[in-house]
């Protein structure tokens, strides 16, 4: 028998005896009673029943030792108590646990963290519905999921999350964009963050002799553990893991100063909703006045300057200056025609998309990829106890009953192969309480179904167990993935009670989902309503590309998500066909009192596979854009390179709808993209560039 498979049948069988003693026992008794110790000498008991006790308290169940008054280690008497183990009831209301099934089955095997998530929702749904089962209605679609994509990025965040959870440091090679080099890194890490679609690692860098980002598609080759010590450091007490993740990008870094950005009247209130949390606004002529600190300048600059005329830096005499010259950079470079270094090698391949933004399509009825497919890339596999505990659970349900289970059913339950299963259940056959009292029985017959024995049973497994740390992180991770942008609206207080019969959040423990996108928290509760009530929504939508507002009013249909932040998808009478609306752009939204009959052609995922994911427009037209030295390598990651130059700069290719979008783009570059062709598009950003002179 493979020795993590002794381990197991050890700590199982710990658990259960101290549960079924009910009293504190002595190390002795211990010894003697517990399945996988009583053939240990004395030194090798010590040893093994230490590193059991030490390697279950790191998955969050802690034995209560009582010492004696002379301090002699073979009179300590130990225990398990219950609330040590099991989880405190949680009692959801119908429409949390409508949430949860509405929500976390839409990530089942989309989440890098799926299979811990399988394991969580067992357990915290215990004796109600499972959560894994799906509504019939859908009206959310998700283009950003969560997912590692890929074998190489899988295996790198599943070493990262062991790392963390262990506390290892680790070594490997980043390639730093910045630098445009790639060199060794030691890191403690301490912390996981997903972000825009990416995940980061947050740690201590060795080099730098402080706390860095790292960003995980950047890393090259494997990560490796530094030593092989049990454990390497400890995390600071001081370390705040949500400080990293309410960032806005100028300010990702040590902060170098203090911006003033005067804004107009027009987008003020889009400013203050999505931005006010970086800084402080207050009233000012013709607008309001936005302080904030910043990192890095040119991210500033390009923010500010992707608002076009509606945007000024007024205060701080060196980021005024900066941003000038970034505008008359953008002025010389579209007013001469741009003289190019010569081409280099042939056209180059697209390099594939970040491996994080893969995507789940939903048709209305809820169908979508191969999930099959997709967990076989899932990159957080649970522990294997976690696995044995739940299917623990499951089994002592059925025995009770009386019922017999089919295999392909607990596979699917507990996301494992038919000899993986086979094996899980011989382990637990000879898991014991002491005495010759074994917590199961069960045997996988040759004919697809699994007969448990209907004996009574030890009540310590037929309760949910305690969230483990990977399936706590998992379960958290996917509600705020969501947020509430559900019609049933309950997720948050899900969360609340969750955290609260957990006893702390598990974000803080290793992994953090930032906010994507804007704060649209209230208008989202509205769409949510209009779409849970079939109603038509009335919308104040401010069409950023052509600086305008217009009142539409749609039938909305499901929210979706992308990476510029979340999308009502809605059927637009006045132009007959599905249009997407950005939350963050609707100044105001109600819902009237009409209602609507669904179109069955309407599929509100239509656009996920395409610009929700990528960013690109689909469109007729397609615009030449030089990128500089400077800013090639961060095009050559995100954009269609059509072209490499001596110079070090590129040419990619943009496809636009409308020139106004494509000019926004351009101006963001601040000054290190220029439009080559068409000539229409460069004159668009000629005109915009005076408005800002």
């Amino acid at each position: 028998m493979a020795k993590d498979t002794e381990k197991l049948i050890r700590q199982l069988s710990l658990i259960s005896y101290l549960m079924a003693e009910r009293r504190p026992v002595t190390a002795l008794e211990i010894r003697r009673d517990v399945e996988g110790y009583s053939g240990m000498n004395e030194d090798a008991f010590a040893r093994r029943f230490y590193a059991d006790r030490s390697e279950l308290e790191s998955l969050g169940i802690h034995l209560t030792v009582e010492r004696p008054l002379d301090g002699v280690a073979e009179q300590e008497n130990y225990s398990l108590r219950p609330e040590n183990f099991h989880l405190p009831p949680i009692e959801f209301t119908d429409e949390e646990l409508a949430s949860l099934q509405f929500a976390l089955t839409l990530l089942d095997g989309e989440f890098a963290y799926a299979e811990p998530l399988r394991l969580a929702l067992q357990q915290i749904s215990w004796g109600r519905p499972s959560p894994l089962r799906s509504p019939d209605q859908r009206t959310l679609a998700l283009g950003i999921t969560g997912s590692a994509g890929g074998h190489e990025l899988s295996q790198r965040l599943a070493k990262v999350e062991t790392a963390i959870f262990r506390h290892k440091t680790i070594t490997f090679d980043y390639y730093t964009m910045e630098r445009d080099e790639v060199g060794p890194r030691k890191v403690d890490p301490y912390h996981l963050l997903f972000q825009g679609g990416q995940f980061y690692l947050l740690g201590y860098s060795h080099e730098r002799k402080a706390i860095r980002v790292f960003r995980l598609s950047r890393i090259r080759g494997k990560v490796a553990y530094a030593t092989k010590a049990e454990h390497d450091f400890k995390r600071p007490a001081e370390f705040d893991p949500r400080v990293y993740a309410n960032r806005a990008e100028w300010q990702y870094g040590d902060p170098t100063g203090t911006a003033e950005v005067w804004i107009s009247q027009r987008i003020a209130w889009q400013v203050e909703r999505h931005f006010g949390r970086f800084g402080e606004i207050e009233p000012a002529e013709g607008g309001v006045l936005f302080r904030t600190e910043f990192a890095s300048a040119r991210q500033l600059a390009s923010w500010v300057l992707s608002l076009g005329e509606h945007a000024r830096v007024v205060g701080g005499d060196e980021l005024v200056e900066a941003v000038e010259e970034r505008i008359a950079l953008l002025a010389e470079r579209h007013e001469h025609e741009p003289a190019l270094a010569d081409p280099v090698g042939g056209r180059p391949a697209r390099e594939e998309l970040p491996a994080a933004l893969n995507t789940h399509v939903l048709t209305p009825s809820g169908t979508g990829g191969d999930p099959a497919e997709a967990r076989r890339e899932a990159a957080i596999r649970p522990e294997r106890f976690a696995r044995l505990v739940t299917l623990a659970s499951i089994l002592i349900d059925a025995g009770r009953a009386g019922q017999r289970l089919r295999v392909e059913e607990v596979r699917e339950r507990v996301q494992v192969t038919e000899a993986e299963l086979r094996e899980d259940v011989n382990v637990l056959n000879v898991v014991n309480f002491g005495g010759g009292s074994y917590v199961l029985y069960a045997e996988v017959g040759d004919d697809g179904w699994i007969d448990v024995d209907p004996e009574p049973y030890s009540d310590n497994f037929a309760r949910p167990a305690r969230l483990l740390p990977v399936e706590a992180k998992a379960l958290i991770a996917a509600i705020d993935l969501i947020g509430e942008h559900l019609p049933e609206g309950a997720l948050t207080s899900a969360r609340e009670k969750i955290v609260a019969a957990l006893g702390s959040d598990p974000m803080e423990q290793g992994l953090q989902v930032a906010r994507a996108g804007a704060d649209d928290t209230v208008v989202a509760r509205v769409v949510s309503e209009a779409i849970a009530e079939r109603r038509l929504l009335r919308l104040e939508y401010y069409k950023a590309n052509e600086d305008e507002f217009s009142t539409r009013t749609v039938e909305p249909y499901a929210l979706t998500n992308g990476r510029e932040g979340w999308y009502v998808a809605s059927f637009d009478p006045q132009k007959g066909e599905l249009r997407h609306f950005r939350l963050d752009r609707i100044k105001d939204a109600q819902v009237a009192e009409e209602t609507f009959q669904p179109r069955p052609e309407i599929n509100p995922a239509a656009d996920l596979e395409g610009w929700l994911r990528t960013g690109e427009i689909t469109a007729s037209r397609t615009a030449r854009v030089w990128v500089s030295p400077d800013r090639a390598r961060w095009a050559r990651e995100e954009r269609r390179v059509a072209e490499e130059l001596a110079d070090g700069s590129v040419v990619v290719e943009l496809s636009f709808a409308g020139t106004d979008w494509l000019v926004r783009q351009i101006l963001e570059e601040a000054g290190d993209a220029a439009v080559l062709e068409p000539e229409d598009a460069r004159e668009a950003v000629r005109q915009a560039v005076a408005k800002l002179r």
